[in-house]
């Protein structure tokens, strides 16, 4: 696997991560209608990994460090072509999604009463768009969305993506030191989460996949050795713990412990072990590269942008006690409308903003300085 190379078994990561948001969301709608025995058994055991949703967005956080901070090492980079395309592959997909939830909600009345008190459904599912709050979404600009839910994440995509000369830079200057750079931020993230800070919790999450990137071709060397048969399916399993730890724990870690904390800032170092996994086990690198697994990874983010309009409006429609209809429609529904909203708005907003970037950066031509940045560099 050659570092030019774009590496497709992350594109199924991807793709298999965004459904899991997916299957998340619609046990989300369940949740309070289910026995809590059976809540219990199905959140603290490795079932949950089929709608560990949450940890999900880690694993795109990792990602993007990587994916996003790739080009930024090879030569004839320019920072005038990054942002123009960076800044409009986020945001147009965003900005067609809150005008699909925004008529959603206003074709279909949603009253919050019907909705179990304290639930996501009643607590985070806007009822009504007023023009303050369809800006403040589309812009990206609060702390909680309630028009599409999933926005939260897609902030801090972008405070990442703007200051992405800060994570290549920090990465570059300790790219000899990576380990021990990949360990402060794991213990960062961790920390994160014990005092309750967001951007402690998930821009060291960023900086791994960063880490990944300037040190690819040492990392693609290290994975191409020689193991046993049995490491990819351990490490793959300790990633995969790692992720749902906090969960399995809950019988003797309460969710706002210190220890129950720590346990869930794990989850950012299971992320980024699934990631190296899904780089280096023959096995699950051939699944990720199957047909499914890359279609999904194509419209992953058309489907992380439509579902929850999707599935809230069914749940206001039938009611969320009917949650089994709404998952099982609105599941394949979401697939559908994704491949559909892949194909006319993200795709051309792709070539919109390679085109945006081009004409940046040949009106105002700048490189990144000569002297290419070594990967390797040990």
């Amino acid at each position: 696997m050659a570092s030019s190379q774009r590496i497709s078994s992350l594109d199924g990561v991807r793709g298999w991560a965004s459904l899991v948001v997916v299957i998340y969301h619609c046990s989300l709608i369940a949740m309070p209608h289910l026995d809590g025995v059976l809540a219990a058994w199905l959140t603290q055991s490795p079932s949950k990994l089929a709608f560990a949703g949450t940890e999900a967005v880690l694993v795109f956080f990792v990602l993007s460090g990587f994916v996003v901070a790739l080009p930024v090492l090879r030569d004839g980079f320019s920072w005038l072509r990054y942002y123009p395309t960076r800044v409009l592959r986020l945001y147009v997909p965003v900005w067609g999604s809150v005008v699909l939830a925004t008529a959603l909600i206003a074709l279909l009345p949603r009253d919050p009463t019907r909705m179990p008190d304290g639930s996501w459904m009643q607590n985070a599912q806007a009822t009504t768009v007023t023009w303050g709050t369809f800006f403040e979404e589309a812009l990206l600009l609060p702390q909680s969305y309630d028009i599409n839910n999933v926005l939260w994440s897609l902030r801090w995509e972008l405070i990442f993506s703007l200051t992405l000369p800060v994570f290549v830079g920090l990465a570059v200057l300790l790219r000899r030191h990576a380990l021990l750079a990949a360990s402060a931020a794991c213990a960062l993230t961790v920390l994160g989460r014990i005092v309750d800070v967001e951007a402690l919790v998930y821009l060291p999450v960023f900086l791994l996949g960063t880490l990944m990137a300037v040190r690819l071709d040492d990392l693609l060397a290290w994975l191409q050795r020689p193991r046993s048969r049995a490491f990819w399916p351990w490490l793959t399993a300790l990633a995969l713990a790692l992720m749902i730890a906090s969960w399995l724990a809950r019988p003797v870690a309460a969710p706002g412990t210190v220890f129950g904390r720590t346990l869930w800032g794990l989850a950012g170092v299971g992320a980024a072990l699934v990631i190296i996994a899904a780089m280096g086990w023959p096995l699950l690198r051939s699944l990720l590269e199957g047909r499914v697994s890359q279609w999904l990874g194509r419209t992953s983010y058309s489907l992380y942008l439509v579902h929850v309009p999707v599935l809230g409006t069914l749940a206001y429609l039938w009611g969320s006690d009917r949650w089994a209809l709404v998952a099982a429609v609105g599941t394949p529904l979401s697939l559908l409308l994704a491949a559909a909203f892949h194909r006319f708005l993200e795709a051309p907003s792709h070539r919109l903003a390679r085109f945006a970037g081009t004409v940046a950066s040949e009106r105002l031509p700048l490189t990144r300085p000569s002297g290419r940045i070594r990967r390797s560099d040990a």
